[in-house]
């Protein structure tokens, strides 16, 4: 079965072939700021991808259709810094909860340091 995913504008793609029209407004969204991760992460489509449109589409695009800082754009923006604020997020917890069974599991040992202090 074929998958179609509806696009800005109504465009719709089918699986992950996209009409030249629909690459050159990802191509003119990468020329505006936005990072290639995050276009490729919203087409699904690989990061490298985004790269070689842009690479053989640049040159069809003025600067004048490069869209400026809309709503979409600052949203997208906010969206990239909210998603690395995520992934540090993600990392500490990651590094608390890797101390928090280093020292669990010290815990459970007979620490014989400890008891000397006690008697």
């Amino acid at each position: 079965p074929q998958y179609y995913k509806l696009l800005s504008e109504g465009a719709i793609s089918m699986g992950k072939h996209f009409s030249k029209e629909i690459r050159l407004e990802i191509v003119k969204e990468a020329l505006a700021g936005i990072k290639v991760g995050t276009l490729a992460r919203m087409y699904g489509v690989h990061p490298e991808t985004v790269r070689v449109w842009v690479r053989d589409h640049r040159d069809e695009i003025s600067q004048e259709e490069i869209p400026a800082a809309d709503e979409h754009l600052q949203e997208l923006r906010r969206l990239q810094e909210v998603e690395a604020k995520f992934e540090q997020a993600k990392k500490l917890l990651g590094e608390k909860e890797l101390e928090i069974e280093i020292l669990r599991e010290l815990v459970k040992k007979k620490n014989p340091a400890y008891l000397k202090d006690l008697k």
